[in-house]
């Protein structure tokens, strides 16, 4: 089976088939290469009730980045341990539903790539443009597939597995009235980093106060954590970004809350500490050691435990009236004005 040859699909898969009745699984599109058939899974869990928030984890996106997929699996494989014993895990999900697609691009993963088997970057790939100027190559572009941070050919479909991801957000996240979705990749900078909208203006996104909020919530919560907290735009502006595109169709309901985040792993501090490692192609987005990978894998179980919780208590925390415009004028000046 093609699961042998891509050890992370073959985990996912193994999870699946543990999972089994408290899961739901769809493969909603497969990617052909090589002569195989690569599914694109999707698993969903908790109440499906429309009344109840959301929590979504993503990964893969980009191929190259298999510690994006790796983290969210063992955050999965915690899940389903915890079901087994943990009567306060059963009360959450009474009252909530988690949505996993832990591989969006496992065409892109076999070959050892950014893009997918087509050559297209799936975060950039979306029908979305800057409106102002983006670095070039880096922000998007439709040059040609045989360069890095290609967008696709103008007007035509998205890709397959960007459909993918769009028909699971609107599905399961945009439906209702309250979601986050945690996006997880790495590449970039000696810190993890937090990012949220927007990535194709500098202009600040609608939810600010919200994503002020929940940033000074994790904070007080875990007041030794490492993580930097920033709107991507912030490092670079880019053309066709997924999380911006969906992000401004959740907003034409003003009632309705989504908050895209990313994670963006800070992998130059594992070549820093193994230089070695960038004559590896793979070894430049991802940690090789064992005992480093161990660590990155621990190490954000606290802040992905923590995303369930603020979705799931999000009335006692979403601010209100002045507390409102007060944490919107914070963020302001935290992350538009310094």
């Amino acid at each position: 089976m093609i699961e042998k040859n891509l050890p992370e699909l073959v985990m996912l898969k193994r999870l699946i088939d543990e999972g089994g009745r408290h899961l739901e699984v769809a493969a909603p599109c497969s990617i052909p290469i090589d002569g195989r058939d690569f599914p694109v899974y999707t698993i969903a869990l908790g109440n499906p009730s429309p009344d109840v928030p959301v929590l979504g984890f993503f990964g893969g996106i980009h191929g190259l980045e298999r510690i994006g997929t790796q983290v969210i699996l063992a955050f999965l494989q915690s899940i389903l341990a915890r079901l087994q014993w943990d009567s306060t895990l059963h009360q959450q999900l009474e009252s909530m539903r988690l949505v996993f697609m832990p591989l969006v691009n496992p065409g892109g993963m076999w070959q050892g790539t950014r893009s997918n088997p087509q050559g297209i970057d799936l975060m950039r790939n979306a029908p979305l443009s800057a409106s102002e100027p983006v670095p070039f190559l880096l922000g998007g572009h439709r040059y040609s597939h045989h360069l890095p941070w290609y967008r696709g050919a103008q007007g035509k479909p998205m890709q397959p597995e960007s459909q993918a991801v769009c028909e699971l957000v609107e599905r399961e996240l945009l439906s209702r009235q309250f979601s986050i979705a945690l996006d997880c990749h790495s590449g970039f900078g000696l810190r993890d980093r937090i990012w949220f909208p927007h990535a194709h203006t500098a202009t600040p996104i609608a939810h600010l106060a919200d994503i002020g909020a929940l940033e000074e919530l994790y904070s007080r919560t875990y007041p030794n954590h490492n993580y930097v907290f920033e709107p991507q735009s912030r490092q670079y502006r880019t053309h066709g970004d997924l999380w911006d595109y969906l992000y401004l169709r959740a907003t034409c309901d003003s009632e309705r809350v989504f908050l895209p985040l990313t994670l963006e792993m800070g992998s130059w501090l594992w070549v820093k500490k193994n230089p070695r490692q960038l004559f590896n192609r793979a070894g430049i987005f991802n940690p090789t050691a064992a005992h480093r990978l161990q660590r990155v894998l621990r190490r954000h179980l606290v802040w992905f435990d923590f995303l369930m919780r603020a979705a799931n208590s999000h009335g006692r925390w979403m601010p209100e009236g002045l507390a409102r415009k007060a944490h919107r004028k914070r963020a302001l000046a935290q992350w538009y004005e310094s």
